[in-house]
């Protein structure tokens, strides 16, 4: 049971962050880290990328499911992706989280661990340079990560060209697979979330606590990727957001999807990094060929026309439940 005398409430803000702070990840970058008002992180290319997640309990996470480490790893793996994505090399990361105040302060630090190590095993040097703690009903992290281009003009969504090579780096269906999982087996009568056992929550680790190839954008962009993005709403669903800005269609092989392709279209969270490639092109590691760019619009499967099921955050899950 918790200590009263050991929340959020009772220890105020500043003696919570004085707990936080030395288990967060420095970043290489920084050139004033937290403390301050704002941080100020070098950026030597003269550019940088930014971006920003929310991660709310209920819609995105819960809490009988995720334990505070896996939400500070899967809150570093969702933005580091995002900046791969771009073609660059993640940063830094600011944090902001808004918690009742009977929230332990345990829980902020394992929220902490996750995040140093997440930022550790997938984008070494990126680190958490400030952020904001706050009191809310609803537990809410959110995150912007900042990365750097290196020279390079970052690789968008709209430069597919017919013919080009469409490859993924990264699984495709395996957290969509994982969520099910939780849903049959680690939800009440009612359908509410229970503590998984030890066995589904192994098997629910893709899930829970993401590991995207985030080294892979930097490579993709060296090899001359002409679009990309990061796969987080589903394969089709963001396929189809290429084939939009690019106005041109990508037909996928479902030969090259895995046991279940109807699941790994659907699937997203794993946050895959899904590239086009010129034809010809020596793919970079660990991109492999999932289809090709094609003329027309929207997604293809085999040559057939496909839906774009995936993840809304006001319509639900189209692919969850399938």
């Amino acid at each position: 049971m918790t200590d009263a005398r050991d929340t959020l409430g009772a220890a105020g803000e500043n003696a919570a962050l004085a707990r936080i702070f030395p288990r967060l990840p420095p970043a290489a970058s920084a050139l004033v880290g937290p403390g301050d008002d704002a941080a100020v992180i070098a950026a030597p290319d003269g550019r940088f990328v930014v971006t920003t997640d929310l991660m709310v309990h209920g819609p995105d996470f819960r809490l009988a499911w995720s334990t505070p480490y896996d939400l500070g790893w899967k809150a570093a793996a969702s933005n580091l992706s995002d900046v791969a994505a771009m073609g660059a090399v993640p940063s830094a990361l600011v944090v902001a989280l808004a918690a009742p105040e009977s929230t332990p302060v345990a829980f902020l630090e394992g929220l902490a661990d996750g995040l140093r190590e997440g930022c550790a095993a997938l984008a070494p040097g990126c680190g958490v340079v400030g952020g904001d703690l706050s009191v809310s009903a609803t537990l809410t992290i959110a995150v912007t990560a900042f990365g750097d281009l290196e020279g390079r003009p970052p690789v968008l969504r709209g430069g597919a060209r017919t013919g080009d090579v469409v490859a993924l780096a990264g699984a495709a269906g395996e957290a969509l697979a994982a969520l099910r999982a939780l849903f049959t087996g680690a939800t009440d009568a009612a359908g509410d979330a229970v503590a998984p056992s030890d066995d589904l929550r192994a098997r629910a680790l893709p899930q829970l606590r993401p590991s995207p190839p985030i080294a892979a954008g930097r490579a993709a962009a060296r090899a001359g990727a002409t679009a990309m993005l990061d796969v987080s709403d589903g394969l089709a669903k963001d396929a189809a957001r290429i084939a939009r800005a690019s106005g041109v269609a990508l037909d996928l092989d479902p030969a090259e999807l895995g046991p279940d392709p109807a699941t790994a279209l659907a699937g997203g969270e794993d946050h895959a990094l899904l590239a086009t490639f010129p034809a010809g092109s020596e793919l970079p590691h660990p991109f492999r060929a999932i289809g090709r760019v094609v003329a027309g619009a929207g997604v293809l499967v085999g040559g057939v026309a496909h839906d774009d099921a995936g993840w809304d955050p006001y319509a639900g899950w189209s692919g969850r439940a399938g």
